[in-house]
């Protein structure tokens, strides 16, 4: 597995004395602009544009053919009624290849399936494979599918492995962090330039040796989204502290995304944070979410969180804050949040009645030497009544320095800008 890394550190607060803000969706974006500009209008709308070419995320479901599976594959029998039709060498699936035992499933009695459409379902051996073509220079790419279970009264469910060239993840239908019988995962998939071509992998898992006791996965719904380096801005020294950046949520769907552990936060879904046990992320339109669209939800228990780093100027003190609330999903009781902040760890209480509400918690701590570790665990395990996991809702994480210290940009950074804003 190939690691690209970029600098977790970029700041842009005071590449000029002056500043106009842009608001765009899921990004804040900051571009210099002295007082006294000779530039025209139209070049300045340019020079905004570019750059928000550059730094933001973009969704792009047109990356892949057929991702739904709504466009059935050749050559299925006439006025069929099965739920499951297994596929041979006679079937084509549009936009998709396929080897393997794999069959094409119509929602009905026997299988739910999200919007009540069609699936793949990958049995023994079972692969589908699709190959894209990259859309911009050096983007990350963030992938959102969703499981569902392929049978009933079976002993086992059958993993799911995506793979890519930068990524190689198992996906393991979980079943008890959601009240649907489908799942929705996010997957860092790569980072990769224009035009190059990337084979996108999912195939069937299994330890089992009876195939016939075996629940093989189903693939419902795949989208693909695009992200550029994120951007500093001058009000927090945390990139993507409002969790606005990671994987797209399906239009339709009312649950949450899940994200399973990704230790390194340069491969992970939720850019700039690594993921510790299982996390949700979730939308403003179906949860409560403290600001913005998006936040984090910590389901799986005592130890799961998220964390990322930053460098800061040793000896010099920093506050945190952040929102801490549930995501109005019936989720009660107490919340215990220990949160990390350098050398300084501190536990933060909230007891919820599972209807949406939030306080705004805060922090200070003295940096050290080397980068300043930033993270946020769950101490406790919660449950709605139906039996579905829970937990605290986190969002909006803001760095700030005290005292007025600010941090200084690095000098690359500073060329850097300084010529696009020259050359536009």
């Amino acid at each position: 597995m190939s690691c690209h890394s970029y600098d977790s550190n970029v700041h842009y607060s005071e590449i000029m004395a002056h500043s106009s803000k842009i608001t765009f969706p899921n990004q804040l974006i900051w571009i210099s602009q002295s007082s006294s500009s000779s530039f025209s209008s139209k070049r300045m709308e340019l020079q905004r544009f570019f750059l928000l070419l550059l730094f933001v995320g973009l969704a792009s479901a047109d990356l892949l053919q057929n991702s739904d599976f709504e466009s059935p594959p050749s050559n299925l029998p006439a006025n069929y009624t099965t739920p499951f039709v297994l596929l041979a060498e006679n079937n084509t699936i549009p936009g998709w290849t396929f080897e393997g035992t794999v069959q094409y499933v119509t929602a009905g009695q026997t299988i739910t399936l999200q919007d009540n459409g069609h699936a793949i379902q990958l049995g023994q051996d079972g692969k589908i494979n699709q190959t894209f073509i990259a859309s911009s220079d050096d983007m990350y790419y963030i992938l959102t599918l969703t499981l569902a279970p392929g049978g009933r009264n079976c002993t086992a469910n059958a993993d799911v492995v995506v793979s890519a060239p930068d990524s190689h993840t198992v996906f393991t239908l979980k079943q008890h962090y959601e009240n649907e019988t489908w799942e929705s995962y996010g997957q860092y998939l790569g980072r990769w330039d224009r035009d190059e071509p990337i084979n996108l992998v999912l195939e069937s898992q299994t330890t089992e040796s009876d195939a016939n006791s075996t629940c093989w996965p189903v693939i419902d719904k795949l989208l693909l989204k695009t992200v550029g380096t994120l951007v500093q801005g001058n009000d927090n020294l945390l990139l993507n502290g409002g969790f606005e950046v990671g994987p797209e949520f399906l239009s339709n769907s009312t649950l949450g995304i899940l994200l399973d552990e990704a230790p390194s936060p340069v491969q992970s879904a939720l850019r700039q944070w690594s993921i510790i046990g299982t996390v949700k992320y979730i939308d403003s339109k179906h949860f409560s979410v403290p600001k913005g669209n998006a936040a984090i939800e910590i389901v799986s228990g005592v130890s799961a969180g998220i964390e990322t780093a930053t460098s800061l100027t040793e000896g010099s003190t920093y506050k945190l804050e952040f929102m801490l609330g549930d995501g109005k999903d019936a989720c009660e009781g107490k919340f215990i949040v220990g949160v990390q902040a350098g050398s300084v760890v501190q536990n933060f209480t909230l007891q919820s009645l599972g209807t949406g509400s939030a306080t705004k918690e805060s922090m200070t701590f003295k940096a050290g030497v080397g980068s300043t570790t930033i993270s946020f665990l769950s101490y406790s395990t919660n449950q709605a009544k139906d039996g579905v996991f829970c937990g605290p809702v986190i969002d909006e994480v803001v760095l700030s320095a005290s005292h007025g210290l600010k941090l200084q940009p690095k000098l690359k950074i500073l060329i850097y800008v300084v010529v696009l804003v020259t050359i536009l």
